[in-house]
């Protein structure tokens, strides 16, 4: 991924403060979806609360001078190659794979890469539908207008949690039926709800921490958005812009005092959770693990995302987790 000039952030921030160039009324959903227009176990952003600091932040003057922004979380194009013992995958037998699959998503949205880690740890086939924010034509089919959206075999699964719950019933229809211990259950649930929870909060005010930074998770989203040439410009300066600031809010709201510090935090508790052990399903990812993997997968490969690893104990966990799920089972266009 082509690294933004840092020297470009601040000459083209000044200019939009003192834009005076509003924000199109038809163009503040892009904004709205990147902040909690994405489907997650919680609601994570669709609080009532945050839809009325959304409407303020927009209504403000210097968010009117900003423009409009992107989606939450951006990635590197790059991939890295994968470190020690290759783990074996877990396809479930044929006859309970669905025989068509196709997620309506965001790119760089934290819930729909939880999905996309389960797809491709069970070697599932699926085929993928960039929604555009703006217009949203492509899920005008659905009363449901967030994502991700899942289809599988014409059925309509929703909310990225209650998505992976279903799936995993549906092909793993033996793991149903043996009871889990009280202990297992609590403790991996407790963690995926760790992950819409907290864990995606802290990843926003990082992203965006300065404009530097900010530009190089825009650039990745308006290479792999569902934008038009305009918006794409829009997007990746004004967009930039925008966020860097909307992530000196969220810090606030989340109370995060040093970005980075939460981060570290973070990757320390969820190496602290593991005690130990492989994975926090032992000797093979768990639904947790596949989450926390999913939600860190977009920025791993950005300064933050490489940041957290040179710092935290949760490098070696991550490569085991890029062993096992391996490559994506996404089908190409």
């Amino acid at each position: 991924m082509r690294r933004a000039s840092s020297t470009l952030a601040p000459s083209f921030l000044s200019r939009a403060l003192a834009s005076s160039v509003s924000v199109p009324y038809h163009h503040r959903p892009l904004l709205q979806a990147a902040l909690y227009g994405s489907g997650g176990g919680g609601g994570a952003y669709s609080r009532r609360a945050d839809r009325r600091w959304f409407a303020r932040l927009l209504d403000s003057p210097r968010a009117a001078s900003l423009g409009i922004a992107g989606a939450l979380f951006a990635t590197s194009a790059a991939s890295a190659a994968l470190s020690g013992e290759v783990l074996a995958k877990e396809p479930p037998s044929p006859e309970v794979v669905p025989k068509e699959v196709v997620l309506y998503q965001y790119e760089a949205c934290p819930f729909c890469n939880k999905v996309k880690a389960f797809l491709d740890y069970y070697d599932i086939p699926y085929k993928v539908v960039e929604v555009n924010p703006l217009s949203k034509k492509e899920i005008k089919w659905s009363d449901y207008k967030k994502v991700p959206i899942l289809m599988v075999d014409g059925e309509q699964l929703v909310d990225s949690s209650d998505i992976i719950d279903k799936l995993d019933r549906k092909i793993l229809p033996e793991k149903s039926a043996k009871p889990a211990t009280k202990d297992d259950d609590n403790e991996e649930n407790k963690w995926r709800r760790w992950v819409d929870n907290h864990l995606v909060h802290v990843l926003s005010p990082n992203i965006y921490r300065n404009t530097s930074e900010a530009l190089e998770s825009f650039d990745y989203i308006t290479s792999n958005g569902n934008f038009s040439f305009t918006e794409k410009i829009t997007v990746k300066y004004a967009g930039a812009a925008a966020m860097y600031f909307v992530s000196k809010k969220l810090k606030k709201k989340y109370n995060i005092t040093d970005e980075r510090a939460a981060l570290y935090d973070a990757a320390e508790t969820w190496v602290d959770a593991l005690n130990g052990r492989e994975f926090l399903g032992g000797s093979k990812p768990n639904l947790a693990d596949l989450a926390v993997f999913g939600v860190l997968r977009p920025i791993r490969y950005l300064r933050s995302g490489r940041d957290m690893v040179e710092h935290t104990r949760i490098g070696e966990w991550y490569s085991r987790m890029e062993s096992a799920v391996g490559e994506s089972s996404r089908i190409k266009a």
